[in-house]
């Protein structure tokens, strides 16, 4: 891609992929790397400048993430973040050590020394620490540019052309970590802002015809943002030789599967297979009550759904010399960093049943056009498709669906009692007209009985959980404070109207420490 690159080196920070997202923001184009990529796979990427981000271990831990020290030395700026900056005290001579007092939440910086980082900003700032180790010496013709109360807050060594901060400006709590992250990118590292959502399209259409060239590909549809956008998409770039398979798997919400079908096809006119596989799902997550066990399962019966519709597709495209080989889906960056060690030794959280549990013999190659993308960002690809509003504002839905939010084992019996409270959620929420002001809303179904009275009689049943969140990329959220007279309206249609559930109650817990989900 012909455009101005900012490399950030990932030491498994879960911010790293925040530090991307917000370098787009301004259109300047960032890749995350792995922090232990050969330095050439970065010199091949001729970036304007390298970032290193944060992460969970010291230095001086016998298993400590590390890159190439010589990525200090290859000409271009450099930011060290949190972790980055005591990588590059550690390594040119400094000495890093545990701090007496861990620095975790909102701090205030200030500012010390001129430096072209700091520009524009004021001499002090609130920021967000997170860091339990800090730097005690620096190295030689380094100098301090930023402090706190009690420990080192930002370095430089401008002759060298290395910046660091041990706060982190990729979060929403650092106020002015934008205009610092702007500062280095356009001013320091003289990055052109030319990366747009017509130049993703661009490439991304180019790639994925040289991907495919003749063959065909099947695209896992499930009428979420993500995997209708990646099949449109793809269909930009190959047409009619993308098949889209529509799957469902017993736990989508209520009336899902003729909706998609018909959105599908006749709103976007894609080419659609719908395959009614849900007492297949059913029949394998009986008994299952393990979160991560019950992902594995469904993405396990996914892949070997699609294989069998691809072996019919294969013998209808065989009499015509072709063959069906790729396989797409919607993934996106919070899936893949909050799943695996793909982009550097991040912490998984939690697996995703698109990105893990894959069987090793599957017969497909996966195309994931999306998977270095934010939730917003896809928005605006969708939007530059010309793809409807109604579809690119619907709230993200789960891969693995209500299975995640019925805690203990899925049966059908529970799956249609989560589905009715949860339409009523949504239906109450839209109503309100709050559906597009919250990042998502949703029911969960607990695996608890209460005492209730209903009609002059005792009850004893289920217990729902309504979510609600604000979010700006699914990486952080906050709990949503829904009006009183909503929950109310809410509570009292799902007490009435679902026969099995007679206690509601709403869940008032951020991420972090919680997940959106339950499971």
């Amino acid at each position: 891609m012909d455009t101005s690159t900012i490399v950030i080196l990932d030491f498994g920070s879960q911010y790293t992929q925040l530090i991307a997202r917000r370098i787009r923001e301004f259109n300047v184009f960032s890749v995350v790397l792995p922090c232990t990529v050969p330095l050439e796979q970065v010199r091949a990427l001729q970036p304007k400048g390298v970032i290193l981000s944060g992460g969970p271990c010291s230095v001086y831990d016998a298993d400590a993430p590390a890159t190439d020290p010589a990525v200090l030395a290859m000409g271009v700026p450099v930011l060290g973040i949190c972790y980055g900056l005591q990588f590059v005290v550690h390594h040119l001579g400094g000495k890093v050590e545990s701090a007496p007092a861990r620095e975790y939440g909102h701090a205030q910086v200030s500012v010390v020394s001129e430096t072209p980082l700091f520009r524009g900003l004021p001499e002090t700032m609130d920021v967000w620490m997170s860091h339990g180790d800090e730097a005690k010496a620096l190295p030689e013709g380094f100098v301090l540019t930023a402090k706190t109360s009690n420990a080192v807050a930002g370095i430089a060594n401008e002759a060298r052309r290395i910046w660091a901060v041990q706060f982190h400006p990729e979060v929403a709590h650092t106020r002015q970590g934008m205009e610092l992250l702007k500062n280095f990118c356009l001013e320091i590292c003289v990055a052109k802002q030319d990366w747009t959502p017509e130049h993703f399209i661009q490439a991304t259409v180019e790639r994925v015809r040289a991907q495919v060239g003749d063959g065909h590909a099947i695209c896992g549809l499930s009428g979420g943002v993500d995997s209708s956008v990646a099949a449109v998409l793809v269909a930009k770039a190959i047409g009619n030789r993308l098949t889209c398979i529509f799957v469902n798997n017993g736990v989508l919400r209520k009336d899902e599967f003729a909706k998609v079908q018909r959105t599908m096809r006749e709103g976007l006119g894609l080419n659609v297979v719908a395959v009614d596989a849900s007492d297949r799902f059913l029949t394998k997550l009986a008994g299952v009550t393990d979160p991560e066990q019950k992902r594995k399962v469904i993405g396990n019966e996914f892949i070997a759904v699609f294989d069998d519709e691809a072996a019919k597709i294969f013998e209808a495209e065989k009499s015509a010399g072709e063959e069906v080989a790729w396989l797409v889906q919607g993934t996106l960056y919070p899936d893949v960093i909050e799943s695996s060690s793909v982009h550097g030794p991040s912490h998984t959280i939690k697996s995703h049943h698109n990105v893990g549990g894959l069987p090793e013999n599957m017969k497909l190659k996966l195309i994931e056009p999306l998977r270095d993308l934010f939730k917003d960002e896809v928005r605006r690809i969708g939007r530059d498709l010309g793809m409807p509003e109604e579809i690119l504002e619907r709230q993200p839905f789960p891969g693995p669906g209500l299975a995640v939010r019925i805690l203990g084992e899925v049966t059908a019996d529970r799956v249609a009692l989560l589905q009715e409270a949860d339409e009523i959620v949504v239906s109450e929420i839209k109503a309100a007209g709050l559906y597009r002001k919250v990042w998502q809303s949703f029911a969960v179904l607990l695996p608890v009985k209460s005492v209730g009275v209903m009609g002059d009689q005792r009850t004893y049943a289920y217990t729902c959980a309504i979510r609600a969140v604000e979010s700006e990329d699914g990486m952080t959220a906050d709990w949503a404070p829904l009006p009183y007279e909503v929950l109310r309206t809410i509570s009292s249609r799902i007490v009435s109207e679902v026969r099995g559930i007679n206690r509601v109650v709403y869940d008032i817990t951020s991420k972090p420490p919680g997940t959106i989900e339950w499971e």
